[in-house]
């Protein structure tokens, strides 16, 4: 869409950046989820996993005209965050 001036397009800016908040609140909760599958901290950190999400990320950034080492870089980000909370969440459930 064709802004027509700064202040559309901050709108839509914060339009996108208040969806990417609420999807990044979705996959907390999932990622909480996964916890309760996981049997070790190794399967937590999955490094295999954490290889074919950053391909598929890599794939999507390209097809959809995002700058795609730009897309890598905030995923690695966030599923480095998003395992250490899953490692919490996964501790926390241990009974010893």
């Amino acid at each position: 869409m064709e802004c027509k001036n700064l202040e559309e397009v901050r709108s839509n800016i914060d339009r996108i950046d208040d969806e990417i908040i609420r999807l990044i609140a979705e996959r907390t909760g999932y990622v909480r989820q996964a916890a309760k599958f996981k049997t070790s901290t190794d399967g937590v950190k999955a490094p295999d996993r954490v290889e074919a999400v950053i391909r598929k990320v890599r794939e999507r950034a390209e097809k959809y005209g995002a700058e795609a080492d730009m897309a890598e870089s905030l995923y690695r980000e966030m599923i480095a965050r998003f395992v250490d909370m899953e490692t919490r969440e996964f501790e926390g459930m241990i009974t010893v």
